[in-house]
């Protein structure tokens, strides 16, 4: 069923083929996580390693410095005399750089990672008529969920129930105030087809947080198919656009190779004009020719440039880490150092719309401050896992 908002809750349940009270069949739920698959979003496939080490030489830069290398290389091999040095200096430089690049963007994928399993979430759902606590990976369409203050929406999901329950959509929406949610049918106004997002008080969904009450819920969308999801695919499909570092280097490097090449034809043309009646007694004249045109040309590439800005954005990387900011590609620091003025029109969607106590003042005894702390929450001790649960 489309838009569950627009039907009653007893139409969901009766199409998702589920029961308000005693939820899904173990069975029945197991067959529909190996058709649907499980209750998360598509990971973009990793990239091997050694596949990284060399996309980080795709830089025209770096082609460049290869180029030269090579050149050199090779024309001393023709003069017979062996120039070892500025190859060896030029592929340690790129080496270096690469692997750089890669250990950098392995560490942020390694704490990535470890964020995303620290945050596994867990739901509270009815399974053959009993509330049991499963990984919210395992939901599936037709799940009865419970939610209260403090429980992370694991899917996208059809309100049955609410006691004064208020969820915070600024992940979705971009609004900082909780929205109360309500299990009443939605009425289309007049003259249109669909009701915006920030308006289905009847719905939640996955990546909302209930701030206050409790309510329960029949999962409707999962995994790619919630509105999470949505956003998640138009990332995938979002063009990649160079940053202003990455266009300047770009820029850079045309220049360069014209340049180089400018030089290497300009002085064999010179030099062949100034002793052309000279070649036909010393051929070898014409190699050396070409060779003074190599050599100036390779010396007209940075060959440590490639190097330093990989340094420096390693540097920066690093100091963001300090600031508990993870930078995944480290050409993004240099695109946020350009930023100048951030504009947003929700509070909510920037920061994490949480409020922390960071210090307080007491008018009465340190004992009764914790008291009130510990009745005003809804948190449970779990003595099988050690742990506090809600």
């Amino acid at each position: 069923m489309e838009k569950e908002y627009l039907a009653s809750a007893e139409d969901v349940l009766a199409a998702q083929s589920s029961n308000a009270e005693t939820g899904l069949s173990a069975a029945e739920a197991a067959s529909r996580l190996a058709s649907v698959g499980p209750n998360k979003l598509d990971e973009e496939e990793k990239t091997p390693m050694w596949k990284r080490f060399f996309e980080q030489m795709a830089d025209p830069m770096v082609i460049m410095l290869l180029v030269a290398a090579a050149i050199s290389v090779i024309t001393g091999f023709i003069q017979g005399e062996p120039e070892w040095a500025d190859a060896v200096i030029i592929l340690s430089v790129v080496i270096l750089n690469s692997v750089l690049g890669v250990v950098q963007e392995a560490k942020s994928e390694q704490a990535l990672e470890a964020l995303q399993e620290m945050s596994a979430a867990q739901s509270k759902v009815m399974r053959d008529g009993k509330l049991v606590h499963m990984p919210s990976s395992e939901l599936v369409p037709g799940d009865i969920v419970l939610l209260e203050a403090g429980d992370s929406v694991p899917a996208d999901c059809r309100v049955l129930e609410s006691a004064s329950m208020k969820i915070e959509e600024a992940a979705l929406t971009g609004e900082s105030v909780p929205v109360e949610k309500h299990a009443d049918q939605i009425a289309l106004a007049a003259d249109t087809d669909d009701v915006p997002l920030g308006d289905r008080k009847n719905m939640c969904y996955m990546g909302s947080t209930v701030v206050y009450g409790r309510g329960r819920a029949v999962v409707v969308g999962t995994g790619m198919k919630t509105e999470m999801g949505k956003i998640a695919t138009a990332l995938t499909q979002a063009k990649k656009e160079l940053t202003p570092l990455q266009m300047k280097l770009n820029e850079l490097s045309g220049i360069l190779t014209k340049l180089v090449l400018a030089i290497c034809v300009i002085i064999f043309a010179v030099d062949i004009f100034r002793h052309f009646g000279d070649l036909g007694s010393n051929p070898a004249m014409l190699l050396d020719t070409f060779m003074v045109a190599v050599s100036l040309a390779v010396a007209a590439i940075p060959e440590g440039l490639v190097a330093v800005v990989t340094i420096v954005l390693s540097m920066g990387v690093t100091k963001m880490s300090k600031r508990q900011a993870i930078i995944r590609k480290m050409t993004a620091v240099e695109t946020l150092g350009c930023t100048q003025i951030i504009c947003s029109d929700k509070t909510g969607t920037l920061t994490q719309n949480k409020m922390t106590v960071v210090k307080h003042e007491l008018a009465c005894s340190e004992e009764k401050f914790l008291a009130g702390m510990a009745l005003c929450c809804d948190a449970k001790w779990d003595e099988e896992k050690g742990e506090a649960v809600g």
